[in-house]
């Protein structure tokens, strides 16, 4: 909780990560640092799918949090990327979401990514500031849109070696964030 409050410019409550966890939690991932003395997540991603309008299978992505000393490491992109993939494995057409207008990392991680512009939303954020709404059009999986033309590696196998690119091997790992049960004990969320 204290990754989102302390690195998101719009505040969450413990209600709204109970919404997207409960009903959704294959499309949420933690990242954590590969240090084992380290076990604080350093990277955060909250998703969900639903069906927009009644006609179109539609991915949303909430929430991506990096903390700031692990930032320019690949990690937000693999987690948007792991996201992609498990809503593009649940069948979506489209990947929405928003960022502030002038958040320049983001814009240029998504844009990276696949992601257009759609509008400008403004005034959208409680901060007053204007934001955009990114589209990523999800194509239907054919067995031969999993090759390039030219015979070079699949996404896939492009995908695996992210982390091999720059000579070096990750430092964190992706992995499933557990659903949230009743049981569990809330944690206690200040609003600054």
């Amino acid at each position: 909780m204290a990754l989102v409050q302390n690195e998101l410019s719009e505040p969450y409550v413990i209600y709204t990560f109970r919404y997207f966890l409960h009903q959704w939690p294959h499309l949420s991932f933690l990242a954590y640092p590969g240090d084992p003395s380290n076990s604080n997540p350093v990277g955060v991603i909250v998703c969900k799918q639903s069906m927009h309008r009644d006609r179109a299978n539609r991915g949303y992505i909430a929430m991506l949090s990096v903390s700031k000393e692990f930032r320019k490491r690949g990690i937000a992109s693999t987690l948007v990327r792991n996201s992609i993939e498990a809503m593009r494995e649940d069948g979506v057409e489209e990947i929405v979401l928003e960022t502030e207008y002038d958040n320049i990392a983001a814009l240029s991680l998504y844009e990276s990514l696949g992601f257009i512009r759609e509008k400008r939303l403004f005034r959208f954020y409680l901060n007053g500031k204007d934001a955009f709404r990114l589209v990523l059009p999800i194509p239907p999986s054919t067995p031969e849109s999993e090759y390039s033309s030219d015979g070079s590696r699949t996404e896939d196998e492009q995908f695996a070696s992210l982390g091999k690119q720059f000579g070096r091997q990750m430092m964190y790992r992706a992995i499933s964030v557990s659903p949230y049960t009743d049981d569990d004990e809330d944690e206690p969320v200040s609003r600054r």
